[in-house]
């Protein structure tokens, strides 16, 4: 059976790596969390003091850039990749409110963008793949057979990183959450180098009031659709 290339962008807290990751496994498709790569090059600018609450010292992270290796190691036992940064599991540490603060600054760095989709197109040359992130159908897969744009309101989002947030025991207040939701949705759509927004040719999918069951149907419903078409 002919693959395809399944881009999903959206704003944060879409669900967007859930349903990637239920649609990879469906389909027997390899899945990529690009966020998870800007994550972990944040969580590296951190450890290395190149940002903070202060300040954000650019330069110095765009010259250790070379120095950063970025991988996936399947885990059988959570039945989804993990994020390796320089040999090392970093997976829980990357899914922070600390990180999720920095994130979209970084994101925001020409030549942190241009590593990162160099990458990320590499891997999907052989199509039967899935990825979820900011500017796949925009700027990584524009040919993509199917793309996805997700989407929902600000409080909704916020009180799903709320509730993930309290079962991993980081008790952050819902405002905080929030802002920082708020936050992100304005430096994600208003930055200069690959802004979110929605494909042209994009399906947009507004998840306030669905389930994650709900939105894996109606997603399957139209790749079972394409499929017919190609």
């Amino acid at each position: 059976m002919k693959k395809i290339t399944i881009a999903i962008d959206g704003y944060s807290s879409t669900g967007k790596s859930t349903l990637a990751k239920q649609l990879a496994k469906h389909l027997g498709y390899v899945y990529v969390d690009t966020g998870a790569m800007y994550r972990a090059v944040t969580y590296f600018a951190m450890e290395h003091g190149y940002i903070n609450a202060e300040s954000f010292d650019k330069e110095s992270l765009i010259q250790a850039l070379p120095s950063v290796k970025l991988e996936f190691h399947f885990n059988p036992e959570l039945g989804f990749a993990e994020m390796y940064l320089n040999g090392v599991n970093v997976e829980s540490e990357i899914r922070t409110i600390e990180v999720s603060q920095f994130v979209s600054k970084i994101a925001e760095v020409s030549e942190v963008r241009s590593k990162l989709v160099e990458q990320q197109q590499q891997m999907g040359q052989g199509k039967g793949i899935v990825m979820d992130g900011r500017d796949i159908g925009t700027v990584v897969f524009p040919d993509a057979e199917l793309k996805i744009f997700m989407t929902a309101s600000p409080e909704t989002r916020a009180q799903r990183r709320y509730d993930e947030l309290q079962a991993k025991g980081q008790n952050v207040p819902f405002l905080e959450v929030l802002k920082n939701v708020q936050e992100r949705d304005y430096i994600d759509s208003h930055r200069e180098d690959s802004p979110l927004r929605k494909a042209d040719d994009a399906i947009e999918i507004d998840n306030s009031h669905l389930n994650r069951e709900e939105q894996f149907d109606a997603v399957l419903d139209l790749v079972d659709e394409l499929m017919k078409t190609i």
